[in-house]
């Protein structure tokens, strides 16, 4: 058989498995899986992992071929482990090559996604309807000049009931379960934020006028209509002449303000430890208008605050001169604003963090 027939060159799997001695056969061996490297077929991830495999594996013909090493003579192993190592870095530079080539074919075919497609919209979170209502009766009460306070949730006994006209064993006290500080029975979780309105009497001169929201606290049984963690907004103006005219003008405003021009307001006489006269504020319902619903018990109203005149005993508490000075407060709280407003028939739904219930307030975020 003639030389240059194929079939008298070992291949590659044949030269690298093959028996025989000498430093001829084993350089055959690295010739003919040279050739195979080089004759070798990638145009695909499948055939490149593949060639891996075949070639520079753990179990590759480039592992198999340096074991030939046995069968050359020592002082030849040299030149044979030599030879061996040159096999290895072409293979390994022909994988490389043919990685860098089938990644720039792919990314020069361009994408397999529609590019002209309009992209997702960002989601993004909504803000909580009791932070939706603060802020709207904040702006409403801002653009009549009331200005924001903030004090302390753990309130000290005189500021968040005696300064407040219920001093200790004052029946009122019965009115507000209240949660103390272990150890202190001095300090309190404030059962509402009027201890703001006594904080500002004392460190400053009227006229006043400011409004005070935050979070409160009274030892209440959880229930649809209740909670022990709640927020409020007091409201606190003192000057000289100011009347009950000017609270309930201000009444009116803030509730046309927040509920519709066509809503109507109604004072009923009530009785708060730090205000006289003191009063209940009803508003027209708005699930029926004013025409009796369930929700408004078929009165066609619904309560949204207490308020009154500041009690002059009140002023004395906080140094401020009865005589000279006449001042209104009111106090409504969040939850039941945002009750009204949203139509919601739960206040636990504010604190549970539902998902689903967040979601509706998206458009107002």
């Amino acid at each position: 058989m003639s030389s240059k027939d194929p079939q008298s060159s070992p291949t590659a799997d044949q030269a690298s498995g093959a028996t025989g001695s000498g430093l001829d056969d084993a350089l055959a061996a690295a010739d003919a899986l040279q050739a195979d490297i080089e004759a070798y077929a990638i145009d695909s991830a499948d055939a490149l992992e593949a060639f891996r495999i075949r070639f520079i594996g753990s179990k590759g013909l480039v592992k198999g071929l340096m074991g030939r090493m046995k069968d050359v003579p020592g002082p030849e192993r040299k030149a044979f482990g030599q030879r061996v190592n040159a096999v290895k870095q072409s293979a390994e530079k022909r994988f490389e090559e043919a990685k860098t080539g089938l990644v720039q074919q792919e990314a020069s075919a361009g994408p397999d996604v529609d590019l002209s497609l309009p992209p997702a919209a960002p989601r993004v979170g909504s803000r909580h309807p009791i932070n939706i209502i603060r802020q709207r009766i904040v702006e409403a009460f801002a653009r009549i000049g009331f200005a924001v306070e903030e004090g302390p949730e753990i309130e000290d006994d005189w500021h968040n009931f005696t300064a407040m006209g219920t001093p200790e064993h004052h029946p009122a006290r019965d009115m507000q379960d209240t949660f103390y500080i272990a150890g202190h029975p001095d300090r309190v979780l404030r059962t509402h934020t009027s201890p703001v309105q006594a904080r500002v009497m004392e460190s400053r001169k009227p006229p006043i006028r400011i409004i005070a929201p935050g979070r409160t606290y009274r030892n209440e049984t959880i229930s649809a209509r209740a909670h022990c963690v709640f927020h409020q907004v007091e409201g606190l103006y003192v000057d000289e002449n100011v009347s009950f005219a000017d609270l309930k003008q201000t009444i009116d405003y803030f509730a046309k303000t927040m509920f519709g021009e066509d809503t109507e307001t109604r004072l009923r006489p009530s009785y708060f430890p730090f205000t006289e006269p003191s009063a209940e504020v009803d508003v027209t319902c708005l699930i029926c208008s004013g025409k009796g619903c369930s929700v408004c018990k078929h009165t066609g109203w619904v309560e949204i605050m207490g308020c009154g005149m500041v009690d002059p005993d009140v002023f004395e508490n906080c140094g401020v001169d009865a005589e000279r000075y006449t001042g209104f407060a009111f106090g409504m709280g969040i939850e039941r604003i945002a009750m009204l407003v949203y139509r919601i028939d739960d206040i636990r739904l504010f604190t549970e963090n539902d998902a689903l219930f967040l979601e509706q307030f998206r458009s107002e975020s």
